[in-house]
């Protein structure tokens, strides 16, 4: 496969279990050649994940309750601690190539932070504090979450900007192993009430190409299934 071009495919709303499975399928269609990089554009029904680093204290309601307000609670093999994904934040799960994780992860923050610049916002890093603050931040408040997994070269899992989605959930648990830390998103931010998402949508695709050196192609779920199916048969 060439390395000139990222598919980029916009899925919409996918459950959890469903989207890491679909991660997987393609993690070993990409070691083997037979797909291109990768990068997934969606959105998750209410969840809490919780990463493999140790957080015992991160979901301090206990699961049930949590899903008694219609949270479901699943276990990732992702990096970090518990964060919380909803309908209106987009999540971008990168199937990628790569050999510098550390690299890697600076690179998605920079083309997030571009990606809110064009929005007109002022986004940063806060990587020197620490791993817990992996992830862009405006002000002193943070907007997206990064957590990786790489196996074989390939990476998996990746990131997810709150845009327009519901943030009381992440007061319910300690986010990113942060306690006390203030969430925000991209439409509080702007203080509008259109729907920033699918503008938005497409200029995280566009930047994170670029900040890869990648050109971007847009890819249909359609396509990519008979591609994976292609792939299996």
């Amino acid at each position: 496969m060439g390395d000139t071009e990222l598919h980029v495919v916009h899925l919409g709303v996918v459950e959890y279990r469903e989207a890491h499975a679909l991660q997987e399928r393609l993690r070993t269609a990409r070691r083997s050649g037979r797909v291109s990089d990768t990068l997934l554009l969606l959105e998750h029904p209410p969840v809490y994940t919780r990463g493999r680093r140790p957080d015992p204290a991160g979901l301090p309601m206990g699961e049930e309750w949590y899903r008694s307000q219609g949270i479901d609670v699943v276990a990732s093999d992702r990096g970090g601690r518990v964060t919380y994904h909803g309908p209106g934040q987009l999540v971008g799960y990168p199937i990628m190539a790569i050999t510098d994780v550390v690299a890697f992860v600076r690179t998605m923050e920079l083309a997030l932070i571009a990606a809110l610049a064009d929005e007109g916002l002022a986004g940063y890093t806060r990587t020197q504090e620490g791993p817990d603050y992996t992830g862009v931040w405006i002000g002193e408040r943070k907007v997206a979450s990064i957590g990786l997994h790489v196996k074989h070269g390939i990476t998996t899992h990746g990131f997810a900007v709150n845009v327009l989605n519901a943030l009381q959930p992440f007061e319910w648990v300690v986010a990113c192993g942060l306690p006390g830390v203030r969430m925000t998103s991209v439409q509080r931010e702007l203080r509008q009430v259109d729907d920033p998402m699918r503008c938005f949508r497409r200029r995280v695709g566009h930047r994170f190409a670029e900040a890869h050196g990648r050109r971007q192609r847009l890819l249909s779920a359609a396509r990519l299934t008979a591609t994976l199916e292609a792939v299996a048969a």
